[in-house]
């Protein structure tokens, strides 16, 4: 048995699945869900989005440089699919998935998704035009969580969400825990 040898832009890497709220500085907004995402830094939090420039949101994320990534659980795995394959220009998301538009603790144009458990507020800090992808740097500026996934220790449960994985064109639920950080070397 051996590894098959594939053209890298020919895999669909296992990723998150997060749906990104942005709006325009003229109230328009939309939600579109990205698997091309991560963290970057710690201090400062950042993370990253790559967006096709053919996307509808695309000229919102250029024009307002601010976006939430709002995380997404098995509740929200079937939004989170149909925002992926239906453009803003012909639909209005907020309206067809029923999902609801929060304000936002500090951004000035892009609202959130109130039913995600995790919104993570961001201002763009570069734009890297990258190729079939920009890449949209942002610093997070803010970070809004639901209270039911914080236990009286302070600590805050985000596995008990159900949060979802994207690969190779399918959603996976995760939380099966197999380890704590550090277990491989703990005696």
């Amino acid at each position: 048995m051996g590894k098959q040898v594939w053209k890298p832009g020919n895999m669909l890497y296992p990723l998150p699945a997060v749906m990104v709220s942005t709006a325009d500085k003229k109230g328009n907004d939309n939600i579109i869900t990205i698997a091309w995402t991560g963290t970057v830094c710690t201090n400062p939090a950042m993370l990253y989005i790559s967006v096709r420039p053919e996307r509808y949101s695309y000229h919102m994320l250029r024009e307002s440089g601010e976006f939430a990534v709002n995380l997404t659980t098995e509740k929200l795995a079937r939004a989170a699919d149909w925002c992926g394959v239906r453009s803003g220009k012909d639909f209005d998301k907020w309206k067809e998935t029923g999902l609801t538009r929060g304000k936002a603790v500090k951004l000035s144009f892009a609202p959130v998704i109130e039913e995600s458990p995790v919104n993570l507020e961001c201002k763009v800090c570069e734009v890297k035009e990258l190729g079939s992808h920009h890449m949209f740097l942002a610093e997070i500026i803010a970070v809004q969580a639901d209270e039911k996934y914080m236990r009286e220790n302070g600590k805050f449960e985000l596995n008990d969400s159900g949060l979802l994985a994207y690969s190779h064109g399918e959603y996976f639920s995760l939380g099966k825990d197999l380890g704590k950080f550090g277990w491989s070397v703990k005696k």
